[in-house]
């Protein structure tokens, strides 16, 4: 399996851990607050709002907590007020990251950002300095142990996929992000179990990272997930899989 591939089954098993922490419903909570303010409190009529709810229900958050969540966004219930925020730069080794995240203090976020990629060896940069390098993509896993490759390829296709791929032990349906949820709700249709979706961030391209580089960025991914205000952390670097592995130990 390839550098990135591995790194991105690494964050999954990582964000299965980590479901029981309350920092990731904080972030989960803020993300519905955001999509609601953003497009009404009908996740039916609102698909971030629909992702972000399917996000929270995958790592078992209460439905109370999540009508709570949307009320605050549509104004029903008091709230502090969040707002969208991205950063882009470099890390160790020249990889591109970019970073979404949300925040009732911008000032407080960029400078804890700041911190995390000067401490690592990694500089911020201007608006675009990145962004050009990623596509934005539906990115949907079912687990691939329940249904044979073939078949769950023609699935995928037939469903209006634009990309098909297995990792590790999941495979990943790519769609554009017009057509996310019509693949989901096709898929789910056919009978198989989406296991996690997002919209995200995907590299054209992926830059190289070995030795003490690769250690460096990835102690830098690491410490900005770790910040609430952050959302998402994308990035371009393949790093060998026996370097990962060992993170990941």
């Amino acid at each position: 399996m390839a550098g990135h591939s591995k790194w991105k089954q690494i964050k999954r098993k990582k964000a299965v851990a980590d479901s029981r922490r309350a920092s990731v419903w904080t972030k989960c909570i803020r993300e519905i607050t955001v999509a609601a303010r953003a497009g009404g409190g009908d996740p039916n009529g609102n698909p971030r709002l629909r992702t972000a709810v399917d996000a929270a229900r995958a790592v078992n958050m209460p439905n109370d907590n999540i009508e709570r969540a949307i009320k605050k966004g549509t104004g029903e219930l008091e709230g502090a007020v969040y707002e969208e925020v991205t950063y882009e730069g470099y890390g160790p080794g020249g990889a591109a990251i970019f970073v979404e995240g949300t925040t009732d203090n911008a000032n407080r976020t960029v400078a804890e950002i700041r911190h995390a990629f000067t401490r690592n060896g990694g500089n911020l940069g201007a608006s675009n300095s990145v962004a050009w390098m990623f596509d934005r993509k539906g990115q949907i896993y079912l687990d691939a142990g329940k249904s044979p490759e073939d078949a769950t390829l023609e699935a995928a296709l037939e469903a209006g996929a634009e990309d098909f791929a297995k990792e590790g032990d999941q495979y990943l349906v790519t769609a554009s992000p017009a057509d996310f949820h019509g693949v989901q709700d096709r898929l789910r249709a056919s009978g198989y179990t989406v296991e996690s979706a997002e919209i995200a961030l995907v590299p054209k391209n992926t830059v190289r990272v070995e030795g003490d580089d690769a250690t460096k960025l990835l102690k830098l991914v690491e410490m900005l997930e770790e910040l609430d205000d952050v959302s998402k952390v994308f990035a371009n670097f393949d790093i060998d899989a026996a370097t990962l592995a060992e993170t990941e130990a």
